[in-house]
């Protein structure tokens, strides 16, 4: 098995968007005020585009890696 660039890229990008999602679910779960909100929030969506960046609008520049 022949493990690349792109594939961890890939691999990491979905850890990133699983753990930032779970650490926001504990966070929200114990209770947290607006700006905390809103700074989880930030870091859920920006890991989300990082992920989709990734995979949808430059899979030739990751293929390259």
């Amino acid at each position: 098995m022949n493990i690349s660039t792109k594939d961890i890229i890939e691999y990491g990008t979905a850890a990133l968007v699983f753990s930032s999602s779970g650490l926001v679910g504990h966070y929200a779960a114990e209770g947290m005020t607006l700006l905390q909100w809103a700074g989880a929030a930030t870091a859920v969506v920006g890991s989300l585009t990082l992920a989709v960046g990734v995979r949808v609008w430059a899979p030739e520049k990751a293929a390259q890696l």
